[in-house]
Order: structure tokens, then sequence, then C-alpha cells
């Protein structure tokens, strides 16, 4: 996780509770030719009690039903290298369980300006296409930015003109929304979401699963948010064993909070 060099309050303390409070999270983890064991991971956090989320709404973008029971709002910045992992591992995840209903992803800007000079212009970038071309031009755009440039590059600015013409967005008036300045208060809005949703780094997601949240904590890996979504998926269905995520606590944990196997 890319860490935000923005100072933290102290009234936004970060979550550290594992899971969260009423549903229990678990993670299937392998070592080797081992049968897989359920255990309790950082990698999930409850929302401090202080710490709120912005409803979604019609001023997000996308992937999947806004409707969906598990919602994964994600606090993203472009030139990031772990977002760009991420972007990648919740695009296999929405297509295994977008497409049945089941999750919808919310992205959300947070740039991290004192890492990645040309970020908050990305963003601005990624919601004038956004509101010129609608949801699906504003992923294609988002998704091109990704795809066109290694994880250890930055996002070549020049190409983004390119880029809103092959979502679907004349060059001219993207440029015409550039220069007006307008996304640039949405930009800082959505900082200002994602630090009051406890982000202080960028991937940061937020599970949302009706008056319940939790925290996906940096680009953790395919296999981890999928135990995570699956487990969720099912806990609604009614076929969790909580006896064996009860049984997680007796894993031991190494010096950095890991659960380790035998």
């Amino acid at each position: 996780m890319e860490p935000s060099t923005q100072q933290s309050s102290p009234a936004i303390p970060i979550a550290i509770v594992c899971g969260f409070a009423m549903i229990a999270i678990a993670i299937f983890f392998t070592s080797g030719n081992k049968e897989p064991r359920i255990i309790e991971t950082t990698a999930t956090q409850t929302a401090a009690d202080n710490e709120t989320t912005r409803p979604v709404s019609e001023r997000d973008y996308i992937l999947g039903s806004p409707n969906a029971p598990i919602l994964m709002v994600e606090y993203s910045d472009y030139d990031c290298p772990f977002c760009k992992q991420y972007h990648a591992t919740m695009h296999q995840i929405m297509d295994e369980y977008g497409v049945t209903g089941k999750v919808g992803w919310v992205y959300r800007q947070f740039p991290l300006q004192q890492l990645h000079p040309n970020a908050p212009k990305i963003s601005e970038a990624a919601l004038c296409v956004g509101s010129l071309g609608g949801n699906k031009a504003f992923w294609k755009f988002s998704d091109l930015i990704f795809d066109e440039r290694s994880i250890d590059e930055a996002t070549n600015v020049t190409k983004l003109p390119e880029y809103a013409e092959a979502a679907g967005i004349t060059q001219a008036d993207y440029i015409d929304c550039m220069e007006d300045g307008d996304m640039r208060a949405e930009v800082e809005a959505s900082i200002k979401d994602g630090f009051n949703a406890g982000a202080r780094g960028t991937p940061y997601t937020v599970l949302i699963v009706g008056d319940q949240q939790a925290v996906i904590n940096g680009a953790q890996s395919y296999e981890t948010v999928k135990g995570i979504v699956q487990n969720l998926i099912d806990q609604l269905d009614g076929r969790f064993d909580i006896d064996a995520a009860e049984s997680a606590s007796e894993i031991p944990l190494n010096d950095q909070g890991i659960p380790t196997l035998p």
C-alpha cells in the first residue's frame, strides 16, 4: 500500500480491528500442498466508529450493480504502482462475481500529489471523461491509464486526450472540460471523503455489506480478495461455518501480526 503523506487527524484514528463487528471475516490460506485453513487476517479491518464512508450515490462510477449486496469502494491513485496491480485484481473479482450481481466496484479518487505530482490532474481528466461520456467512458478511460503504463512508470499525461477519444469523447470537449477546471473541486471532495473513511494511502477499499463496513488495506492478492468476497457471500447465503471462523483465534501470529502455518 502506498502511504499518504497527509498527517492523520487525531479525531480519525486508523482502524486496527480485524473483521466485522457482527460478521466474521475469514480468508483461505494455503501453504505448499497443505489443505486450506481458515484464519483471521489483518488484511481486513473494521472502520473505527468515527470514520465514515460517503454512501454510494449517482455521483459514483460503478462497475457492476449499484444494488449489489457487497459494494467495494476503492480509493485509488492512477500513478500508484500498487493501484495498478490492484486494478487488475479487481477486474478478476468482477469477472467472477460482478456478472452474478453479487459485487459492485466503486472507484473514487485519492491522488497522492506529494508522491505523484500529476495524479490530481489525471483524476480530473477521468472525472471529465465520466461527466462527458458517462459510466462506461469513465471505466474505459481508467483502464487505459493503468493498462498503457508499466508498473514502475508514471502516466504519460500527453496521451490523456488520446485516451479520452478512445473512450468516446471528442478531444475538443475533453480539453474544454480540463481548461474549465470544473472537476478540481470534485477531486478535492473525493480526497476528503477518503480521508474521512480512514484512507491514508492507496489502494484503500471499504467493503459495504448492508449497514456494516470493513476495510481491505493495500494491494491484496487476488486469492486474498477472492477469499474475503467468497466468505461474505457464504455468510449472506447462510453457508458460513462460524465454528471454523472462531477457531481462527488459535492460529499463531508472527511479530508483524501475520498468521503462520505449521
